[in-house]
């Protein structure tokens, strides 16, 4: 984290800038059996990539509100940085019908089709598959995403002091979230190359910290496990070994 980072947008391009190549999400779902591994340079890919569709395609202007309803995947950690790229508000499980935007997974569709704006759909499929068949009304991520830019700027500078994020009912600005997560870090004892091990869900905000947050502001890197809890305790053994996990949240 460089001194003059005050948003999470800054704090990715200063990973960027610094190593690239290290891993910075790895994400497992214990249901499937889905592994991914996004180093720093593939997440400010996709995270360019959807924040100009979320700027471009879909006319977000800083202010908006977007109601993010999506569980902890890697692909709402790219949405949460995008968001905070363009500078609309992420509000995490908030109501479609009082949002501008909506972002659902495949289990919210019914509820997100309230929301009077732009609504965008995630298969959550693995390797970031799209829908076999379009859901109506909305965009399919996987569709829209991979023709767009790979390089972002916004076309008004993101106030750092400006709302960035609501969950649980509380409202952060950017510069809230790195202060909050900057304490979290130092509470876990996170500091660069920390591999961070989170089997929290993304509607808090101890496991958005966990889940992304506090690791990408230590310099470290986190282990997000989806249904962590069917993974029998042998395998989560294992799995702390191969992935050389020194802190885990659970």
């Amino acid at each position: 984290m460089n001194a003059s980072d005050r948003t999470p947008a800054d704090l990715l391009r200063s990973a960027l800038a610094a190593d690239p190549g290290r891993p910075l999400v790895t994400f497992y779902d214990d249901a499937t059996g889905e592994r991914v591994e996004l180093s720093v340079a593939t997440f400010a890919n996709w995270v360019a990539k959807t924040a100009n569709l979320l700027q471009g395609d879909l006319g977000a202007e800083p202010g908006d509100r977007l109601a993010l309803l999506l569980p902890a995947h890697w692909q709402t950690a790219v949405w949460l940085l995008a968001c905070a790229s363009v500078g609309v508000v992420a509000e995490v499980g908030g109501d479609p019908a009082d949002a501008d935007l909506v972002v659902s997974g495949p289990d919210t569709l019914e509820e997100a089709a309230a929301c009077p704006g732009e609504r965008v759909a995630l298969a959550l499929r693995p390797l970031g598959g799209r829908f076999p068949q379009p859901p109506a009304g909305f965009a399919d991520y996987a569709v829209e995403v991979p023709g767009q830019g790979d390089r972002f700027a916004p076309f008004v500078p993101v106030d750092p002091e400006g709302p960035g994020l609501v969950v649980g009912g509380e409202e952060l600005s950017y510069a809230g979230i790195l202060g909050r997560a900057r304490k979290d870090a130092a509470q876990l004892g996170l500091e660069p190359g920390s591999r961070l091990l989170s089997g929290l869900g993304f509607d808090t905000w101890e496991g958005l910290s966990a889940g992304l947050f506090a690791a990408l502001v230590a310099g470290g890197s986190v282990v997000l496990c989806r249904h962590l809890d069917r993974l029998p305790a042998e395998d989560l053994d294992r799995r702390t070994d191969a992935e050389r996990i020194t802190h885990a949240v659970r």
